[in-house]
């Protein structure tokens, strides 16, 4: 008789999504890490005021982790800083939140995306750094569709697959991909604009690509078509971070705080 070997990771490039009390002294910690996706762990004890890991498991942080087990809730062992960049603060902690909501909501536990865990690094990394956080809301939100399988060819019509016409507009459908708009649609671009984005998302280092199309990643017409792709493949009808910003928006000038920015 073969007795299975206990799985052991160690030293895994990871970064805690969310976390939810399990009891009095434990956490039920959701991971995004490296080589291995999101993986859920239980962290036993790590509640407790001489816990070496109080300071540590937060989101947003870049972490090196050791866990075990084969079971769909693994046993946290190790955990310490990366280092590399603070955490985010201020709206762009708030931005970070809903990277972590989309991968919370659209990625299946256990399925590996090194490149994605990469864009997100770099997507936090960029946030805590104060960069425009519209056009890094957009270059993240398009590599994980991209990654996920779920964004269209934006270099052609989705029903018809003809290339864009560079000076029409279109706009983003869930179910159709790019289809023709009238200039004063919701959500359009002209064709050479998506077609820029389908050649960035292709680059070598799509990332930086991306951030180089800062003008189209700005603008509002791209958010909304992207916004209708991911609550469509979320299967949610609003997220709870965009929601919660609008709270505190309406709630902060009646209480004396500082303004707000909504999430671009």
């Amino acid at each position: 008789m073969t007795t299975r070997q206990r799985v052991r990771v160690r030293d895994e490039p990871a970064f805690v999504l969310h976390h939810h009390d399990w009891s009095e002294s434990s956490l039920i910690l959701e991971v995004f890490s490296r080589h291995h996706g999101r993986v859920t762990l239980v962290g036993k004890g790590v509640k407790r005021p001489t816990s070496q890991f109080r300071a540590v498991l937060l989101p947003l942080q870049p972490l090196r982790v050791d866990w075990s087990g084969e079971a769909e809730m693994r046993t946290l062992k190790a955990a310490q800083y990366a280092g590399g960049h603070v955490m985010p603060a201020g709206d762009a902690l708030l931005a970070g939140y809903y990277l972590n909501e989309l991968l919370l909501r659209l990625m299946a536990r256990d399925d590996p995306h090194p490149a994605l865990f990469d864009h997100y690094a770099a997507a936090v990394r960029a946030l805590a750094d104060g960069a425009d956080m519209a056009v890094t809301l957009r270059a993240f939100e398009l590599l994980l569709l991209r990654v996920l399988g779920w964004l269209p060819d934006l270099a052609r019509e989705g029903l018809r697959l003809l290339p864009l016409v560079p000076t029409d507009a279109y706009r983003l459908l869930p179910e159709a991909g790019l289809q023709p708009g009238g200039p004063d649609d919701p959500g359009v671009l002209v064709g050479a604009r998506w077609q820029a984005v389908q050649a960035a998302l292709e680059a070598d280092n799509p990332w930086t690509a991306l951030l180089a199309q800062a003008p189209t990643l700005g603008a509002g017409a791209l958010r909304l078509g992207l916004s209708s792709l991911l609550h469509y493949h979320s299967g949610v009808r609003f997220f709870r971070t965009r929601e919660l910003m609008r709270a505190v928006r309406r709630i902060g000038p009646r209480r004396g705080l500082p303004p707000i920015e909504p999430l671009p």
